[in-house]
């Protein structure tokens, strides 16, 4: 089973992703930074309808800041949201503001409400980092889905990606009766070979969320990841494979009573074709991209010469071996859905 043992250092961003980041709209003024957000001077925990403890605390600010952090996180939403049409803040009030302490960034969590219909949406703010970041970008331009976020120096600001937790799902809808277990197993299987291709790490069910929808005869499901901090950083190939997580097993066995090998393979081949499709579709951007992650140093020598043997062993490729950094290991994984 996977399992990583050691939390992973906050990686600075670079020139080199800096400059990627400018060139794409990525990087913008924010009226608040990261920091502003520390000077709350009280909290209390954030229980849920079931009076359990999140594991998140509400925090407060003194009357003489209140004002001032509100005004710039309803700024910030519009930025976000609205490409910066201040129009929007007109009817929107700062409900809440919640703090994660266990997390590898320790992100604040802001809950915005339209004041005409009560109607809320969430964003976060996180202490910027590379891995991050470059998670991000490569889910954007290689997943089936598409992520909003920005970032002014050390501050990144991410949209909330709806969905059903996956732990949640296990708990709640795992034994439904409206289960299509067949329609499941398929997207783990392509969500795993996603994760696998682009060195997308830890992604076990705290990290990723279903999102259901209604079909007009049964149900569809999209496996999305909401956890971005391990991109290409462990060394051993099996964290970066969903079905090696122990927490994950409900799904994997779901995929045994429902799949083939043969379906398996299919299903894996259809999702490599997939993201064959988005590099040629968007190949100047991802070079870019690829460029200065290569040029970062995103992990440390021991992961990735473990990394490379690996994965020239899963591959029987020896291109794998001549790579020296990260952004070189992930290209030449890119590069195998070509093979």
């Amino acid at each position: 089973m996977a399992e990583i043992s050691k939390k992973k250092p906050v990686i600075k961003i670079s020139k080199h992703l800096r400059q990627y980041l400018k060139e794409y709209d990525r990087e913008q003024a924010l009226p608040l930074k990261y920091d502003d957000l520390l000077r709350y001077d009280n909290s209390i925990a954030l229980m849920d309808k079931n009076d359990q403890d999140t594991l998140w605390e509400t925090v407060f600010f003194p009357h003489t800041e209140m004002s001032h952090i509100h005004d710039g996180l309803k700024k910030i939403y519009a930025i976000l949201k609205a490409d910066g049409d201040l129009s929007v803040m007109n009817h929107l009030f700062i409900d809440r503001i919640d703090l994660c302490i266990y997390g590898n960034t320790q992100p604040f969590r802001i809950r915005v409400v339209n004041r005409i219909n009560d109607n809320f949406d969430y964003f976060y703010i996180k202490k910027a980092d590379a891995s991050r970041i470059y998670g991000l970008e490569l889910e954007h331009l290689l997943s089936p889905n598409r992520i909003n976020y920005i970032v002014q120096k050390d501050t990144l600001i991410e949209e909330h990606i709806v969905g059903l937790p996956g732990d949640q799902f296990i708990k709640t809808h795992m034994k439904s009766d409206d289960l299509n277990e067949i329609r499941l197993a398929k997207e783990f299987v392509k969500f795993n070979e996603r994760c696998f291709v682009r060195l997308l790490g830890d992604m076990h069910s705290n990290n990723f969320i279903i999102d259901i929808t209604p079909d007009f005869e049964e149900v569809s499901y999209r496996i999305r990841a909401i956890d971005f901090d391990q991109q290409c950083y462990e060394g051993r190939k099996t964290i970066y494979m969903p079905q090696y997580f122990k927490q994950n097993n409900p799904f994997i066995e779901i995929g045994l009573k429902n799949m083939t090998h043969d379906t398996m393979r299919q299903y894996q081949k259809e999702e490599r074709s997939m993201i064959g499709h988005r590099l040629k579709s968007s190949h100047l951007q991802i070079g870019n991209l690829l460029r200065a992650m290569q040029k970062d140093k995103l992990s440390t020598d021991a992961n990735i010469m473990t990394l490379k043997n690996d994965l020239a062993e899963h591959y029987n490729d020896k291109q794998f071996l001549r790579c020296k950094n990260m952004g070189q290991i992930l290209k030449t994984s890119l590069l195998m859905v070509f093979r």
